[in-house]
């Protein structure tokens, strides 16, 4: 896994990154050390191929200078574009973006990240979908699925296996029912639940996971419906209320991890350094 390199760092990696940013046009003195003017190239070569431009060198960007694929890769017009529609600065958004998301949407076999939940797959076996469906055969059917396949239908959370396995439970799950299925995972780098489809706007959850397959740019365009159809969560964003945002979006738990604490550094730092009002390539 790709080390991440910011402002701060000294090490022979950021040394690596000075080389091969001076390889794309930079003028920097190879000293690995990740200053103010490392920074801004790393920027400059951000804006200048599209991606995020937060001045970080994470995994995308040093796989992108090393001439690797980003088409399914996130971009920076994404983020303006998404700006623009929540009403909110453009700092903002870089400091969702990069405290909210878990990182690469795709694993390296190139299927969208996901997280199957056998809890939710339960509950979504149980729900009454059409009319005339009974209440009670729904349960008694989920409550035997659950009785022969536990790993896969399940009152209780966990099973997890981790990777490109989750996708191995998954196709388990859609033998069972293809919807309930889909509906059980979440998708992509920013984890959004498949059973959220109407809500966002899509036509069906199969619609939604073909988006979430596409590329980062859908994953976090469904980030921003997620946004935009909570008023409460899309009023705390627009007043800069990070622990009111934390706690909606990461639940009561947010505090643990510092979330509130995160975005607010990460909004600061944005808007400090202007990065927060970069343009898209």
């Amino acid at each position: 896994m790709t080390t991440t390199l910011r402002h701060g760092d000294r090490s022979q990696a950021v040394l690596i990154l000075q080389k091969n940013l001076n390889k794309h046009g930079a003028n920097l003195i190879p000293d690995g050390a990740y200053g103010d003017a490392t920074e801004a190239a790393v920027r400059a070569y951000q804006v200048k191929i599209g991606l995020v431009a937060d001045g970080v060198a994470g995994n995308k960007t040093q796989t992108s200078l090393a001439g690797g694929d980003c088409g399914k890769l996130l971009r920076n017009n994404d983020l303006v574009t998404a700006a623009e529609r929540l009403n909110v600065p453009l700092a903002s958004v870089y400091a969702v973006n990069e405290v909210e998301s878990k990182g690469s949407g795709f694993l390296d076999n190139g299927k969208p990240v996901i997280l199957f939940e056998r809890h939710i797959m339960y509950r979504q076996l149980a729900k009454v979908r059409h009319e005339g469906d009974d209440p009670a055969a729904l349960k008694r059917n989920a409550d035997q699925l659950a009785a022969t396949n536990p790993a896969i239908v399940n009152q209780k959370s966990g099973g997890y296996a981790g990777g490109s396995a989750e996708h191995q439970r998954l196709a388990t799950a859609r033998l069972i029912d293809d919807t309930a299925a889909l509906e059980s995972a979440s998708w992509g780098a920013f984890q959004i639940m498949g059973f959220h489809w109407q809500r966002l706007g899509y036509n069906s959850v199969q619609e939604f996971v073909a988006a979430m397959s596409a590329g980062e740019s859908e994953q976090f365009d469904a980030f921003v419906r997620f946004i935009e159809t909570d008023p409460v969560l899309h009023k705390a964003l627009k007043g800069r209320k990070w622990a009111e945002f934390a706690k909606l979006y990461n639940g009561p738990d947010y505090q643990r991890n510092l979330y509130d604490i995160k975005l607010q550094r990460a909004y600061e730092r944005h808007d400090d350094c202007g990065c927060g009002q970069a343009v898209a390539a």
